[in-house]
């Protein structure tokens, strides 16, 4: 199984793709800018979808599911909203096809016009928020904290697998407070949830900020986000938290009843990450030999290849291999024995090694003579002969250490690549040259944000939570400025 990847240093862009198709991730669909997740792909998800849902639950937060079709109307309640999805949306106009009369084929059914327009839904704040309205009568019912793991339609026109698709699944949280610092304060929370989440199991370094006015998503007072630095220098927004204030309460007319008796609007957060965290996920670890993911969310933890000549042999290595399997699931170790006799052995190192699994173990008929096992681990390609008493422990241990080793790498890169600049021709230097994230003073305005954006293609990524701010000059107009942004080009 030859990988033949295109290397990260001739074409990163290409080399992704690559992965993504050759690693049996996803594939691109017969729907134009809709993939299809493949069980490879989808098992990562899955180990991500259940490590985060139980993140939620713990924090106090319950599942339910909304349509699909969101009525036209309902989207146009909060104008700031619907202008911040307006482009992006798709819509049902018809609820019938029909045979075409010249016998070209279906066409659709003009008799069968909807009376109003349904959008897919791009994201849930409308409809949620519409049936809020019936469920929250007192702050009895506060606060209302749910979660919804979904698909969603944003029609995109520049398209790739993982990162921007037309469809892509999600969660999305929705929660409803008494009072303003209690949504703050869930929003904040929800932001600490995705980071810890992002960090210990994916592996990945974030850095924690609030957007700019311009970057806030449609409807928010506050956007509170994780940033992520990918190896090509590029930055990749890995989640958001919004606080929404009382926009969405007030147009679809939320309000509760006080303890004293009054009536007053309640107060709203959402947030959402998506399978752009695969996207992340591969950008991060990968090298030019395929993924390499961390143990914590690695379908396969340990493969198991035997190397034989003929069923004979096979037997023998089976009968020291079974209990290990055995022993290594006893730890919660997810393990897969490959004694397929379809393909070689050494198909199989290049087939697991393109797919990432953090531990290979390798056993032959020397192995079976000298009671050991030849280990191999994904992050470091080091190979070490382990006694096979020794394997299941060794392999515990090594399990931490990857997931370890691979989040202190990415944490060095990420050190390495934020810079610090003054002038914007030093930005622009930086940027052309090193890339990654640049660390620059900003006179607050829309103008300047945009002449940077227009100019270089780099965005206000975030603006640093927990980092101490200091005075200084904007490096684009000289004028006054109160802290530190970040910049970056990013997906």
């Amino acid at each position: 199984m030859g990988k033949n990847l295109t290397s990260r240093a001739e074409d990163y862009s290409k080399w992704y793709n690559e992965l993504v198709v050759k690693a049996d991730l996803a594939e691109n669909s017969g729907v134009r800018g809709c993939m299809v997740i493949k069980p490879y792909g989808f098992a990562i998800w899955e180990k991500m979808q259940a490590a985060l849902d139980k993140m939620f639950k713990e924090t106090g937060h319950e599942n339910a599911y909304f349509p699909l079709f969101i009525p036209k109307s309902y989207l146009s309640k909060e104008a700031s909203h619907v202008e911040g999805f307006a482009k992006e949306c798709a819509v049902v106009t018809h609820y019938r096809l029909k045979n075409a009369e010249d016998g070209s084929g279906i066409v659709v059914d003009e008799d069968a016009k909807l009376e109003e327009e349904l959008i897919v839904r791009p994201t849930s704040e409308t409809i949620i928020w519409d049936t809020y309205r019936k469920w929250i009568q007192s702050y009895r019912d506060l606060p209302l904290k749910l979660n919804q793991w979904a698909n969603v339609v944003r029609w995109e026109m520049r398209t790739r697998l993982f990162l921007r698709t037309a469809e892509f699944l999600w969660q999305e949280g929705h929660t409803a407070h008494a009072t303003e610092k209690e949504a703050i304060e869930e929003a904040e929370l929800i932001l600490k949830v995705y980071a810890d989440f992002v960090e210990q199991f994916m592996g990945v370094p974030v850095i924690k900020g609030v957007k700019t006015e311009s970057e806030r998503f449609a409807g928010a007072v506050e956007t509170y986000c994780i940033e992520a630095l990918m190896q090509d220098g590029k930055a990749l927004q890995a989640g958001t938290s919004h606080f929404l204030g009382q926009n969405f309460a007030k147009a679809f007319d939320v309000k509760y009843a006080t303890k004293e008796g009054g009536q007053e609007h309640v107060w709203a957060t959402s947030w959402g990450v998506s399978t752009r965290l695969m996207g992340a996920l591969i950008m991060t670890h990968s090298d030019d030999n395929g993924l390499v993911l961390p143990p914590n969310l690695a379908p396969i933890q340990v493969v198991i290849v035997p190397i034989y000549k003929g069923e004979e042999q096979l037997d023998a290595l089976r009968e020291k291999i079974n209990p290990l399997v055995t022993a290594l699931r006893e730890k919660n170790i997810s393990v897969k024995f490959d004694d397929r006799d379809t393909h070689k052995p050494g198909f199989k190192f290049n087939e697991y090694e393109l797919k990432g699994v953090p531990v290979r173990l390798a056993m032959g008929k020397r192995d079976l003579e000298n009671g050991t096992v030849e280990l191999a681990r994904r992050d470091t390609l080091e190979k070490t002969s382990v006694a096979l008493e020794e394997v299941v422990e060794k392999v515990e241990g090594l399990l931490t250490e990857i997931q370890e080793n691979i989040y202190n790498k990415a944490k060095s890169f990420q050190q390495e690549n934020i810079t610090e600049v003054n002038s914007y021709d030093e930005f622009k230097q930086v940027l052309e040259e090193k890339g990654g994230f640049i660390s620059a003073f900003w006179d607050g305005t829309k103008e300047t944000e945009e002449k940077v954006k227009q100019d270089t293609k780099a965005t206000i990524r975030c603006i640093p939570i927990g980092v101490k701010q200091e005075n200084g000059a904007c490096m684009v107009t000289g004028k006054p400025a109160n802290y530190r942004v970040l910049f970056a080009k990013a997906y």
